[in-house]
């Protein structure tokens, strides 16, 4: 008798999960807009503050992967960076929930990493791309496909857990001392919370440079 009311109360929580990650990209596409709608050659307002986002990510990038991967992979980097960070903070405000806090975003967002560093390498090295799982010993090649194929599996579960359980962990605890102490306690938590926020999204975002650019390079 009770499984129909869970399971609408599951499917609920998953629908608001959805509408919040929905929210975070509208709230991106929109301050984006203001930002790119009146450009100037001295940036100012929010083109200002985009700007040197945006750069200090391309600048971080270009120290990892070189100048030429960094331009070809920085947009769907940037815009890891930018959807995390969002979702992530969209916890710490009062009636809100992290969209990073639910696993299906999560996965969502390493599957992507997974299906691009995959992509990206055969697309660049072909069938030699096989080359990267056979290890640097022909005798050990067998053995060591199987573990590399493993170890790749393995990315997209670690990815996400790891920033899911982290996001997860800090609204829970917010919650916890909202409740416990209502007004004071939670605000100090709050600005931690910030800090955290950018560490997992460093965490994602450094992770999924290095993924691609083990992939692309051409020490195969």
């Amino acid at each position: 008798m009770e499984e129909g009311p869970m399971f609408l109360s599951f499917l609920g929580h998953e629908y608001m999960v959805l509408g919040y990650a929905a929210l975070t990209v509208l709230i991106l596409m929109i301050v984006g807009k203001i930002a790119a709608s009146n450009l100037a050659i001295v940036p100012t307002g929010v083109q200002n503050f985009f700007e040197v986002v945006l750069d200090g990510i391309l600048n971080f990038m270009a120290e990892l992967m070189g100048e030429k991967n960094a331009r070809r992979f920085f947009p769907l980097i940037a815009t890891f960076s930018l959807f995390i960070f969002s979702c992530n903070i969209m916890g710490i405000i009062p009636g809100m929930a992290s969209a990073t806090a639910n696993l299906n975003i999560t996965v969502a967002c390493a599957l992507i990493v997974f299906v691009t560093v995959h992509f990206f390498g055969i697309k660049e090295h072909g069938f030699s791309y096989l080359k990267h799982f056979m290890g640097p010993v022909l005798w050990l090649a067998p053995l060591m496909f199987v573990l590399e194929i493993i170890g790749h599996l393995a990315r997209p579960v670690s990815h996400s857990l790891r920033l899911f359980g982290n996001i997860m962990g800090e609204d829970t605890l917010l919650i916890i001392l909202a409740g416990m102490v209502p007004f004071l306690l939670p605000i100090p938590i709050m600005a931690f919370m910030v800090f955290t926020s950018f560490v997992q999204t460093f965490v994602f975002v450094l992770l999924a440079i290095l993924y691609i650019q083990g992939a692309v390079e051409h020490a195969h």
